[in-house]
């Protein structure tokens, strides 16, 4: 486990973790910014995604506070493979960051993009791609803060709740 901040720490998921990283997914979807799911995802349903991801190429962290008796999941990231692991695109990696609804604007996200940004070079990743609603403003603050540019934009490609939805592409090249 590493310190990210005093209250905060990142570690490797484990599969215990996945009730605690499907109900913070989860409780992003009502707000209908970070997801394109519309309805709540099972514990079941994401154990294949959860799978695909291994601590040496495609890590799936979660981050925790040190609260007593036990710490709590308060956010996870993951670095996902990128256009169905087709392999000229291994070094590239799509991120994505969700954190439960109390720890939200506490600075936690800025944190965890930082460290995600730093570690994804020993993972083999040079590239990081985000998908992000247009409307999502503050997750489209978040990632142009940390050097992220818009490579692409998608408009009207979501449809949630009879709304028309556009969606940014993001990139950031880490290193060279």
């Amino acid at each position: 486990m590493q310190s990210l901040h005093t209250s905060l720490a990142l570690r490797d998921a484990v599969e215990a973790d996945l009730p605690a990283i499907v109900e913070i997914y989860n409780s992003t979807i009502s707000a209908r910014l970070a997801t394109a799911d519309i309805t709540p995802v099972t514990i079941e349903s994401r154990r294949p995604w959860f799978h695909a991801h291994n601590p040496q190429t495609r890590p799936l962290w979660v981050a925790e506070t040190p609260n007593i008796p036990a710490p709590e999941i308060t956010a996870w990231l993951s670095l996902s493979t990128f256009l169905n692991g087709r392999p000229a695109y291994n070094a590239t990696a799509e991120i994505s960051i969700y954190i439960a609804e109390k720890y939200r604007r506490s600075g936690f996200g800025s944190m965890l993009l930082s460290e995600a940004i730093a570690r994804a070079p020993a993972c083999g990743i040079t590239t990081l791609i985000a998908n992000i609603f247009g409307h999502n403003e503050p997750s489209l603050r978040l990632a142009k803060k940390h050097g992220f540019e818009t490579w692409g934009y998608l408009p009207r490609v979501a449809v949630i709740d009879g709304i028309d939805r556009d969606l940014a592409i993001l990139g950031k090249r880490l290193g060279k």
